[in-house]
């Protein structure tokens, strides 16, 4: 895989294959927009967890954590599966998390 092409995924399209390791797809029904937006949240908690490791704050690391958990299960990465989730369900799950990722970045 190149870094420009998009990685192989399984036939039921559920997940991605990476390096031989198979990982939950994104919801492919988030909308591009707000998908990016919920991407630049999961990057920015991942360096935050990297920052509060390497600074033994413990506390940090599991609010950090935490941030990574809601933004990977608003992509549909983690928590119940995307394809067994009405459209309904599937909206309220990416809507509700950028809402409280947007809401903590607004009190920082």
């Amino acid at each position: 895989m190149h870094a420009d092409q998009p990685p192989e995924r399984t036939p039921d399209g559920h997940h991605v294959v990476i390096r031989g390791r198979r990982w939950r797809a994104t919801d492919p029904s988030v909308p591009e927009e707000t998908a990016a937006r919920l991407r630049r949240h999961l990057m920015s908690a991942r360096r935050a967890v990297r920052s509060a490791t390497a600074a033994d704050d413990e506390q940090a690391e599991r609010a950090a954590q935490s941030r990574v958990n809601r933004a990977k299960i608003a992509l549909g990465e983690r928590g119940a599966p995307w394809w067994e989730q009405s459209e309904e369900e599937r909206r309220h799950r990416w809507e509700e998390g950028l809402k409280s990722l947007d809401a903590e970045d607004a009190e920082d």
